[in-house]
């Protein structure tokens, strides 16, 4: 099962974290399978995000984590995921 999830890199006390989507047997931090955004909490929770990619693994059954979708909601991906046609 492929999950969208979150994964810390950067330095001590100095998170940037990455958003992922990833098989979710894969450790917090282990390879994934593709990069879909970065979340810098440290020059004012600056967001970025590959919305494209996201909507594409969302569409195939992709799981987000309750962070994730928090974010997805608050960038407006969320949404328009549930608003795009059903296959």
């Amino acid at each position: 099962m492929v999950k969208i999830r979150m994964s810390r890199y950067g330095k001590h006390k100095d998170p940037i974290y990455r958003i992922v989507a990833v098989d979710s047997r894969r450790k917090r931090d282990g390879s994934y399978l593709s990069l879909l955004g970065t979340l810098n909490k440290n020059i004012n929770q600056k967001i970025k995000l590959n919305k494209e990619e996201i909507l594409k693994y969302l569409k195939n059954g992709a799981q987000p984590s309750e962070t994730v979708k928090n974010i997805l909601k608050a960038e407006g991906v969320w949404k328009e995921f549930l608003n795009s046609p059903k296959v």
